[in-house]
């Protein structure tokens, strides 16, 4: 039965989540937080710390580790086959569409259409994703934001925008130094 659910649970992440990935966070915390408690929200939070850290897609990574938790290493493949089967089949049937009709002006519109709308599916993710990192305990706990991890992402930002730095680099930079001053107040408290 496990399996079943699995299979289903990222069988709709993999449906639902136009836009790719990060468009597939939220999806993907209802069903692994909210439907089926596999997991509570700060294991999502690092859950999804992970699935970006490795190689590969967000949502595939969430599937193959969620599957291993639950159910071992059939879990895990039975998940990612879940999350991946929907991509196999539509991928293809629009690849075949788009070959076919790709000089049409309306398949032309509908894709500029399609453009805002996955920026908004992204942006809304990641704005989720902030939340719960700056507000751990919701808006009100004030009190309780991670300031370090705060400052860096502001100060990686930053420098991403103004001196065009490296991303690997800057991100790197900004999280030993968000580490350093993590260790700091560690020791002066």
């Amino acid at each position: 039965m496990i399996y079943l659910q699995l299979y289903l649970s990222f069988l709709q992440v993999g449906l639902f989540s136009v836009g790719g990935g990060y468009a597939a966070m939220p999806l993907i915390r209802s069903q692994v937080v909210e439907l089926h408690p596999w997991m509570t929200l700060q294991e999502f939070t690092n859950l999804i710390t992970i699935a970006e850290m490795t190689p590969g897609p967000i949502a595939v990574n969430c599937a193959t580790f969620v599957g291993l938790r639950i159910a071992q290493l059939p879990g895990a493949v039975i998940a990612t086959l879940g999350c991946i089967t929907p991509a196999l089949v539509l991928v293809s049937l629009l690849a075949w569409c788009y070959r076919r009709w790709r000089d049409l002006s309306v398949l032309q519109s509908v894709l500029a259409c399609l453009r805002p709308a996955v920026v908004a599916l992204i942006l809304g993710a990641g704005l989720s994703i902030l939340g719960i990192v700056v507000f751990p305990n919701g808006i009100l706990g004030l009190g309780s934001i991670d300031w370090i991890g705060t400052g860096s992402f502001f100060a990686a930002f930053i420098l991403l925008r103004k001196y065009k730095w490296n991303p690997i680099l800057t991100m790197c930079l900004c999280g030993a130094a968000g580490l350093g001053l993590h260790l700091l107040a560690g020791t002066a408290g």
